[in-house]
């Protein structure tokens, strides 16, 4: 039994860490068990049409699932569409910008789900000291005692913890992470938005060179018109005002083609920022072909719900704000927080760790707001009053997403009535031009006729530019009002949908 003594310290450590495992076991227990006060998020539902008004006359609906999805820009069968547009989501800024904020807000996410867990936590110390001045008279012969040296030191773990009885934590996990969702679906559309844009600007630029093809078999055909009425004028059989009439209509419509150098280059320099370079290192040489015109099935209208990422992002706002309520009435109960401390205290420091210079400590607070003049009440008017506005924002986001895709539907129906009427017009003013022409050479008609069916026959062509740049621009917006290729079944991180 000569042993037993020494061995009764520790059978007290470890009756001590028994219980303090029994209390954080019964605290888990608790928090496991817990509630989470604050309402369960439901989507509130939307009323939706079973079909785009605009489809019987336009194209026949079709399955979500084939509709453009992924690289949707590949429809045009443009090389240079094709090459740039991946460049897009990787090396424009302002894609960057929106992907930084969407890796914040995971950050945010990451330090909201921290606080479910205990702190832990080390500290360590060592001192040396010495003592006062002892005195003279007890030491014979010398001079004042110096003092004794000490050393000490102590060594400590500690933890914390603050259960979460009713659930705020988890609602401001909640809470965040919908954000962080909001914040990805932002990114995705910040990325369709540029790519839309990269798309609308060559389309432009392919326009603006096929303009310049025109101005320039335009610039031949008044040079030919120019030399015939010079002759004539030569000859005498032709008036001096025709000559020149002939010579300006030339000269206007060179100025015409060299002002179109103008606009080419601010949209190569347009198209390069887009894509994340420098305006002086892309260089995009004439092209003398259009982008086709995609065939862009609608779908149904409900696909608008999960297609449009400026929806999704209304819709999570909205998950947050009812996280939220649930976060501010947690306030109204009692915050339980919890403490242990485990170590080793010494001085002097020799044998620190020695069980007998073993310490420790446990604790419980528990925080409770009696009277706070309404503040708690108007933290929960506000977060229900914030989610009720949240929901008129999604529901208006949806109203808006119908509304965009109803003005593309008809905006392209009436487009192609337009430009089988305008095809027909474009022809007939170049006929009109050649005849007026001929029946100059023949002398039937005066110059004027002649130059004013050059101009019409100019017209009529820059017109039908015109009309196929605005189908093909339409058709761009109609897929990024569809939602391009992207789906809110990509939203990460993921959370149960209700």
């Amino acid at each position: 039994m000569v042993g037993r003594p020494a061995l009764e310290p520790v059978r007290r450590e470890r009756t001590t860490m028994s219980h303090t495992l029994k209390i954080l076991s019964v605290a888990l227990a608790i928090v496991l068990g817990g509630c989470m006060v604050g309402p369960d998020y439901q989507r509130p539902p939307v009323k939706m049409p079973a079909a785009f008004k605009e489809l019987p006359g336009w194209t026949e609906a079709a399955p979500a699932a084939e509709a453009p999805k992924g690289d949707w820009w590949t429809g045009f069968h443009d090389p240079l569409i094709d090459r740039l547009e991946p460049m897009v989501s990787v090396s424009n800024q302002t894609v960057r910008v929106s992907y930084a904020n969407y890796q914040q807000a995971l950050a945010e996410v990451q330090i909201a789900r921290s606080a479910l867990f205990p702190t832990l936590g080390v500290t360590g110390s060592a001192t040396r000291q010495r003592s006062g001045r002892g005195n003279a008279a007890t030491t014979a012969g010398s001079a004042a005692n110096p003092g004794s040296i000490e050393n000490s030191g102590s060594l400590e773990g500690s933890a914390s913890w603050a259960p979460d009885l009713w659930g705020s934590v988890r609602r401001s996990i909640e809470e965040n992470t919908a954000t962080a969702q909001a914040s990805e679906a932002t990114l995705a559309n910040a990325t369709l938005s540029e790519q839309t844009a990269l798309a609308t600007a060559v389309i432009q630029l392919r326009i603006t060179d096929a303009n310049a093809d025109l101005l320039s078999k335009t610039v031949d055909a008044f040079k030919e018109a120019a030399r015939v009425v010079g002759n004539q004028g030569a000859a005498g059989t032709a008036a001096p005002s025709d000559v020149i009439t002939a010579r300006t209509q030339l000269e206007n419509a060179q100025s015409n083609l060299i002002a179109l150098g103008v606009a080419r280059a601010q949209l190569v320099h347009a198209i390069a920022v887009l894509a994340g370079m420098n305006p002086e290192d892309l260089d995009i040489p004439h092209g003398g072909t259009l982008p086709a015109m995609p065939v862009v099935p609608a779908g149904v209208p409900s696909t608008l719900l999960q297609r449009r990422p400026d929806v999704a992002i209304a819709e999570r706002q909205m998950a947050a704000q009812n996280a939220s309520i649930g976060v501010a009435i947690a306030a109204y109960y009692p915050s339980i927080s919890l403490s242990a401390a485990d170590g080793f205290s010494q001085s002097p420091l020799a044998g620190l760790l020695h069980v007998a210079n073993h310490v420790w400590s446990l604790g419980a607070d528990v925080d409770q707001t009696l009277l706070d003049g309404g503040a708690r009440h108007g933290q929960v008017a506000a977060a229900r009053a914030g989610y009720e506005a949240s929901v008129a924002n999604y529901r208006g986001s949806v109203l808006t997403a119908l509304q965009n895709v109803e003005d593309d539907l008809s905006g392209l129906r009436i487009l192609g009535q337009q430009a089988q009427v305008q095809s027909a017009a474009v022809r007939d003013a170049a006929q009109g031009a050649e005849v007026a022409l001929n029946e100059y050479r023949a002398g039937t008609v005066d110059y004027a006729t002649v130059a004013t069916a050059q101009a019409t026959s100019l017209a009529t062509a820059q017109d039908g530019l015109n009309l196929r740049q605005q189908q093909l621009v339409d058709t761009v917006t109609l897929i990024g009002d569809l939602g391009g290729g992207w789906s809110d079944d990509e939203l990460t991180p993921r959370t149960a949908r209700r």
